[in-house]
């Protein structure tokens, strides 16, 4: 039997405001960071065999460097996601940037191949190289703990 579009939505909202499908619905986002950064620690032991883990004030830092070889347009992080990772960030074209605390933006660093194109794009731009996976893992570190 098929249920008039009004019944089957008001099912569907009950559900939810049971919370039976609320649970379901709702991305596991720690854990898919979690997975990240085991991804980056397992490539920063490879490069390092010394690896101890990340560090969110290592993180803090390498967001609010300012690096000798930095490209004037763009001279440290914080130069487009401001000085405070809670707050919203805008472009150099002048497009808003959501915040890139975790606490603010839930689902930052969750799914590996943006976080790769935008480390990849971002280390380019401000540092002019590659970030390393110690670099990678403490500035996810540190954005978590915001």
């Amino acid at each position: 039997m098929k249920l008039p579009i009004r019944l089957a939505a008001a099912w569907m909202l009950a559900g939810l405001l049971a919370g039976g499908a609320a649970a379901a619905a709702t991305p596991d986002f720690a854990a898919a960071r979690a997975a990240i950064l085991s991804h980056y620690a397992a490539e920063a032991r490879k490069a390092d065999p010394n690896f101890k883990g990340f560090s969110a004030a290592a993180g803090r830092a390498f967001f609010l460097a300012h690096p000798v070889n930095a490209r004037p347009a763009t001279p440290s992080c914080s130069y487009c996601h401001t000085t405070d990772p809670r707050n919203q960030g805008r472009t150099r074209a002048g497009k808003i940037i959501l915040p890139m605390a975790v606490s603010r933006t839930p689902s930052r660093f969750t799914k590996l191949s943006k976080v790769e194109l935008w480390f990849r794009r971002n280390c380019q731009s401000v540092y002019r190289r590659a970030c390393t996976a110690q670099e990678k893992g403490n500035y996810i570190t540190f954005m978590a703990s915001q």
